[in-house]
């Protein structure tokens, strides 16, 4: 069940808390830096790091304020906000919150944490803290943290503390600040790939699974906690047409998958072809303008007039789930293209469209376990026909943030990606949330 451990002592003296802290949590929790950060993988308890840490110096400074901040308001409500109200509710801890000012008071001896999002960091300026503790730090603005920086001065504060979670994100400012730059003001604290026994004990297959979808680059970072050198924020960095580029034979004994994206200008689609765990990115269809009538009609005209004695291919739609919607001057984009595909000479026509697009983080994490899997050897080879999903695979860039593909760049980007990473998504995806699991409950003393 773990040993328990006193981390300190409030005004209010001492709460009971159910919690078993790992190695590197505990060495987390223990440290008296006044900057402190806990950078972790996938799994490693950081979101239980961080809200332990928070409701724990919230009673050392009994009645005074603290912030609890995460990179973007949406991360804020459905993972920092949770997780600290799960474990309040856990420890029955009574507390009251002011949703409208979005604060949480600790009943038991009137302290205060705001809730802030980090992305509007101006904002911040104001009323003195005691502590804050920031969720993804590699996430935010370095910015952001100088202005909290600024507000640590509560006269009445008995242990002022900034601190922070995240996941490595390349040689960043994160990086620079914590763990490059000797300054004894700060300490970070490594938690190890594979150390949070509680997952493995329930799944002992979790870290094996995410070898498999992830790719290289993502798997050392998110699973190894590895800090990488990035490559100028390119969205498929594995992609090398020495690699993937190879002449790609279709074969009319399998299925033809094909995948569209409802962009109209550029209007793209992927033709791949499915060897085992192995994709083959066959041709692509752009029309620089177009409907979706006549990208079926070139579908048509391609590969839907065979040849005598050729047997007809059996052909799967994939694509963007939004095509389903309906159109405000007729049938949806499906309904349209396979009406058109009618006039073609085909084994079968399939649809399989997702009723709802997967987050797009997850769609181009899938994309790259294929392109440069953490396991090794390549699973994508692509027909030098498809110069449009090469381009795409060279040339985009995430912003700044890390988070959103920079689209603006070049409106003809990102078009035949999309398209093939719907495809993927329905014939690759893991079909299971991957994310960490909360501990189990052993007595520790704040």
């Amino acid at each position: 069940m773990g040993r328990s451990i006193r981390l300190g002592e409030g005004g209010c003296g001492l709460k009971l808390i159910r919690y078993q802290p790992l190695r590197s949590q505990e060495a987390f929790h223990r440290s008296k830096a006044r900057f402190k950060g806990f950078s972790g993988p996938i799994g490693s308890g950081k979101s239980q790091a961080l809200c332990q840490e928070a409701i724990r110096l919230a009673f050392v400074n009994g009645g005074t304020m603290g912030l609890l901040g995460a990179p973007t308001y949406p991360m804020l409500r459905d993972a920092t906000r949770r997780a600290l109200l799960k474990v309040l509710e856990e420890n029955e801890i009574p507390y009251v919150h002011h949703k409208s000012e979005s604060t949480i008071e600790l009943t038991q001896n009137g302290s205060k944490i705001l809730l802030r999002s980090l992305d509007e960091y101006e904002r911040l300026r104001g009323t003195n803290l005691a502590w804050f503790g920031i969720d993804e730090l590699t996430y935010c603005k370095e910015d952001a943290w100088l202005r909290l920086e600024g507000r640590l001065r509560e006269p009445k504060a008995s242990q002022h503390c900034g601190f922070a979670v995240w996941t490595p994100k390349g040689k960043d400012w994160v990086y620079r600040r914590f763990v490059g730059e000797k300054n004894p003001e700060y300490a970070v604290i490594f938690a190890r790939p594979r150390e949070n026994k509680h997952i493995l004990e329930t799944d002992p297959g979790f870290y094996d699974r995410l070898q498999r979808t992830y790719s290289d680059a993502f798997y050392r970072q998110e699973v190894l906690g590895e800090y990488l050198v990035s490559d100028n924020r390119r969205v498929y960095a594995g992609f090398s047409r020495e690699i993937h580029e190879e002449a790609v034979e279709l074969d009319p004994e399998r299925p033809l998958l094909w995948a569209l994206d409802f962009n109209v200008s550029p209007f793209c689609s992927v033709l791949c072809q499915r060897y085992g765990d192995d994709l083959y990115v066959v041709d692509e269809l752009v029309l620089e303008r177009g409907t979706s009538a006549e990208m079926a009609d070139l579908m048509n005209r391609r590969y839907g007039q065979r040849k005598a004695g050729e047997k007809p291919l059996t052909l799967v739609i994939y694509g963007d789930a939004s095509g389903s919607a309906m159109q405000t001057n007729g049938p949806n984009n499906y309904s349209q293209i396979v009406a058109s595909l009618n006039r073609g000479r085909w084994a079968q026509v399939q649809m399989r469209v997702a009723k709802k697009n997967p987050a797009v983080l997850d769609r181009l994490h899938l994309v790259n376990s294929l392109i440069a899997p953490a396991e090794g050897k390549t699973r994508m080879f692509i027909d030098h026909k498809c110069q449009s999903l090469m381009l795409d695979f060279e040339q985009l860039r995430f912003h700044e943030d890390g988070i959103r593909v920079n689209k603006e760049a070049d409106a003809k980007r990102s078009h035949s990606s999309d398209a093939l990473g719907y495809l993927i998504w329905e014939e690759f995806s893991p079909r299971m949330k991957i994310g960490e699991r909360p501990q189990k409950d052993t007595p520790l003393y704040i």
